[in-house]
């Protein structure tokens, strides 16, 4: 089970849950404090800020951010949760769900997970950026980026409420 939340909700998250892995996406200067019962080598912190095209000053989303979220999404073994987070709980983090939730289950149907992804967070926005990057390394076509452009942006929200992604396949 994949746990989505904003930065705020992580501990809370980690604790309501069990989770095992935690994967955050911060950008440069966004502190987040690992809970206690996640260990280091089960903690991903990819540090990007939340856009879909280059400006000056800023860390765009790119293809290492996508390999090393892929590989972090790979190896867990699924025995306990894995939580993955942004600032907002919104875009990064809805992104890296509907990217590892695709890449463990490869014959998912992206659309229809695309829509599972709205049904349970009416807020979700997923970063564009990073959709387009796994799209070409998993091969999918220009599916996912179809997908998530076809679900829209999502309702507006400061936070994001946080919510769960069960993985078929």
């Amino acid at each position: 089970m994949i746990h989505v939340c904003s930065l705020a909700k992580v501990e809370e998250t980690v604790a309501r849950t069990g989770a095992g892995r935690l994967l955050s996406l911060l950008s440069a200067g966004t502190e987040v404090t690992r809970p206690a019962s996640i260990t280091r080598e089960n903690h991903l912190h990819l540090v990007m800020h939340d856009i879909a095209v280059a400006q000056e000053g800023m860390t765009m989303p790119g293809e290492e951010h996508v390999r090393n979220l892929l590989d972090f999404g790979r190896q867990w073994d699924r025995a306990r949760p894995l939580v993955i987070h942004c600032y907002a709980g919104i875009s990064r983090s809805t992104a890296s769900a509907y990217i590892i939730a695709a890449a463990l289950a490869p014959k998912c149907d992206e659309a229809e997970l695309a829509r599972t992804l709205r049904a349970l967070s009416p807020s979700a926005t997923p970063n564009p950026r990073l959709i387009a990057v796994a799209d070409a390394l998993l091969d999918r076509k220009g599916r996912m980026v179809e997908a998530i452009q076809a679900i829209g942006r999502g309702a507006d929200a400061f936070e994001g409420t946080p919510f769960e992604l069960r993985i078929e396949g």
